[in-house]
């Protein structure tokens, strides 16, 4: 059964920062000669790593929001440089919108139900341009 992450996306003010903070960070692994792949890295490992691996993705909380998923394609354990044990979590590049939902802050990572999940959002003109104060009151009145 899949299962998904949620956690805040800390320094971005809408998907579209978030969109180019991904695009230059592909750029940046390209020319290095890496894989194209997203990595995110925690200090905790996700203890339900079948479930997040059969079709699980990591959704983005931007300014109290859900705004965005990325689909989940590994955890690696890794050691950093200071010898602590770390999680990579790896995710697809792509980032897709979802619906608006709205979601208190909290601190790191949070496993996320799939009947939990905001849909994905059919991409409409200049759906964008609506300040995240406005798309949350939006949301909250249920009109997102």
């Amino acid at each position: 059964m899949t299962v998904h992450l949620i956690k805040l996306c800390v320094g971005v003010d809408r998907v579209d920062d978030l969109e180019h903070w991904i695009a230059q960070r592909q750029l940046v692994r390209l020319a290095a000669g890496e894989a194209p792949e997203q990595i995110h890295t925690t200090r905790m490992t996700p203890k339900r790593r079948d479930e997040l691996l059969d079709g699980g993705s990591l959704y983005w909380v931007i300014k109290g929001m859900v705004l965005a998923r990325q689909r989940i394609i590994d955890l690696r354990s890794v050691v950093t440089a200071d010898g602590i044990s770390r999680c990579q979590i790896v995710m697809d590049p792509e980032l897709v919108r979802t619906e608006a939902q709205p979601k208190r802050a909290f601190q790191g990572w949070r496993y996320l139900k799939a009947s939990e999940a905001p849909r994905d959002l059919i991409a409409l003109d200049g759906d964008d341009d609506l300040p995240p104060d406005f798309r949350r009151e939006l949301a909250e009145l249920g009109l997102l």
